[in-house]
């Protein structure tokens, strides 16, 4: 009588689609051109609704704030385009 080892199919070596880490999409010219356009005409509207009164006044404003106006939406934009190209990029 002989006992038979259960046969297990051979794990695939096929990557798959490639994957392009986030990381590298967001340093892509496509992602950063677009994503600066955004951040300077959103940066643009909100340091005018931020800052409005003062600029208007001449009075002093906070460099931090009126930077962290361009800089978010810059961030959100780049994100997003980054991730909708990783998800294109995966067939989701």
């Amino acid at each position: 009588m002989s006992i038979s080892q259960p046969t297990i199919a051979p794990e695939s070596t096929d990557p798959g689609p490639s994957r392009t880490p986030l990381v590298r999409l967001l340093s892509r010219r496509r992602i950063i051109v677009p994503a600066l356009k955004v951040a300077l005409v959103v940066g643009g509207i909100l340091n005018l609704i931020n800052n409005g009164a003062q600029l208007w006044n001449q009075h002093s404003i906070n460099l931090w704030q009126v930077g962290l106006n361009f800089v978010v939406p810059f961030c959100v934009s780049s994100y997003s385009a980054a991730r909708n190209e990783s998800r294109r990029q995966r067939g989701d």
